[in-house]
């Protein structure tokens, strides 16, 4: 089979915003503890955090990191985290049904993010707290010094503000299972007012208000448009979260899924839209996919946990253990955020470690990447500066739940730091490579720098610590004559293809 794409150096989508590749850091079962942080552990620092769990985020290369919650921060006092770690007091977090002892708390989380190079985006708990605290935490956070909150900063061994950018107002203030649940009129308008009193006390920060928890939600869509009506003019960005699963076990789907990201991208982006119409706004308002992921293995495993186990410290929950055909959606996934990153400013892989998580530990051992790991390392270290506007001509099928689906999901980013032309790509073929010709206009290409894929393996195939069975391999035979590409694409692949330029 063959497919063409032409992308022309002149015809953008936009620049990539290094916050796409962000990951999610949340006080569910062992993402903190036991997974960055594990005190005793023989490749602990003397801060407690695990220096081979520090190499692998930093390989990773996640820029942004969504901290502390998720469900967790809906019943959090941030008080409880900061101070000595001693006098911190134990909770029962009723979001996960666990003993929550703060030994990790604002200090401690922010210094591990600066130490691995990434940007803290906090959340604050507009559930069972409110405007007060969400200025009071900013104020502790971001103002020099001076005041109560600042000087206690101080007082707790930060000299210097950590000057945060980026807030969320709460986490899926729409679900039920929330803690201190609202309506969009309820949640509007406390959204509304916490982002003004945070914006008086920092012009600096942006904001991301909460969209609905997913888009079959019963209230999607009125939901967006009746927060926005409230919240317009003081926030920067909507969220959205998604998660994705092969339950039936039909892999033509499943490697579909990416069509559902993009149509749910498009839906919320013309709510946004017809928002900013009907207020006559010379503003736009961006989205923060906060949250996406695989989310399935480990379903019925949980339930049990919990069950048996309540009210334990970091009990070994939402520990999906990702296979090959989970890494070729991350990668689809991917894709379709970097095709829509004029309006996906920021996105978040939830979670980090151990949690349905590209990392896994295990107490006082070892720590591996899963399968899901390689995609985002190579999109997060490569796919830096303008996304391209590509023309695809390939041959389609026919699923379950979606008709003409492409055999190729690819995107080219011109990498203009290295001086590159990255173009990602999936084959989802089950049985058939791929001829992908690449009509580079505008590009003056000097040769292939790299091509990598992973394919070739059973699609249940998964890294264990014992055992890598799934990583990449570096590839051979592409051809380029007068700015086309030729490359095979081996069946069910994902691929990145790295073209130098003059």
């Amino acid at each position: 089979m063959k497919a063409k794409m032409t992308v022309n150096k002149s015809f953008i989508i936009d620049k990539v915003d290094k916050r796409l590749y962000g990951t999610f850091v949340e006080h569910l079962g062992r993402c903190v503890y036991e997974g960055i942080y594990e005190p005793g552990h023989k490749t602990a620092d003397n801060k407690g955090f695990r220096g081979d769990v520090k190499d692998l985020v930093k390989e990773l290369n996640t820029t942004f990191i969504r901290y502390p919650g998720g469900n967790f921060v809906s019943g959090y006092n941030w008080e409880d985290g900061i101070g000595p770690a001693g006098d911190r007091p134990k909770r029962l977090d009723l979001a996960w049904k666990t003993l929550e002892t703060n030994e990790v708390g604002l200090h401690e989380f922010i210094g591990w993010a600066n130490d691995i190079g990434a940007e803290t985006n906090m959340a604050v708990n507009l559930g069972t707290r409110g405007i007060e605290e969400a200025r009071n935490i900013l104020e502790y956070c971001n103002h020099k010094s001076g005041t109560y909150w600042s000087d206690l900063r101080r007082k707790n061994g930060a000299e210097e503000p950590f000057n945060l950018k980026t807030w969320c107002l709460g986490n899926e203030m729409d679900g039920p299972w929330q803690m201190g649940a609202k309506t969009a009129e309820e949640y509007g308008r406390i959204a509304a007012e916490a982002a003004k009193l945070m914006k008086l006390t920092d012009e600096r920060i942006e904001l991301v208000a909460c969209g609905s928890s997913f888009n079959k939600m019963p209230t999607f869509a009125s939901w967006e448009a009746t927060v926005l009506e409230h919240t317009y003019e003081h926030i920067d960005y909507l969220s959205l979260h998604s998660y994705y699963a092969n339950r039936t076990n039909d892999i033509k789907s499943y490697l579909a899924e990416s069509i559902s990201m993009d149509n749910f991208i498009k839906s919320v982006v013309a709510i946004c839209d017809y928002v900013k119409a009907k207020k006559h706004s010379k503003k736009t308002v961006n989205l923060s996919f906060d949250e996406w992921n695989v989310w399935y293995h480990s379903n019925t495993q949980d339930d049990k946990i919990r069950e048996e186990e309540p009210w334990s410290v970091s009990p070994p929950i939402l520990e999906d253990v990702y296979n090959f055909e989970d890494a070729l959606l991350v990668g689809c996934l991917l894709i379709t955020l970097l095709k829509n990153c004029d309006r996906v400013k920021i996105a978040c892989l939830a979670q980090l470690v151990n949690v349905i998580a590209p990392i896994m530990t295990e107490k006082g051992g070892a720590a591996w990447r899963q399968t899901t790991f390689y995609p985002f390392k190579h999109a997060a270290n490569l796919g830096h500066g303008t996304v391209l506007r590509s023309n695809i001509e390939c041959p389609s099928y026919e699923c379950e739940t979606f008709s003409d689906v492409p055999f190729i999901e690819t995107v080219a980013v011109n990498n203009e730091d290295c001086n590159e032309l990255i173009v990602f790509a999936v084959n989802r073929s089950l049985d058939k490579a791929m001829e992908l010709e690449i009509d580079a206009q505008g590009f003056d290409l000097s040769g292939t720098s790299s091509f990598t894929e992973l394919c070739g393996y059973d699609l249940k195939a998964v890294n264990t610590k014992d055992k890598t069975q799934v990583i990449p391999r570096e590839k051979t035979g592409v051809k380029i004559n007068s700015g086309t590409v030729l490359a095979e694409l081996s069946p069910l692949s994902w691929n990145v293809i790295r073209l130098g330029m003059k």
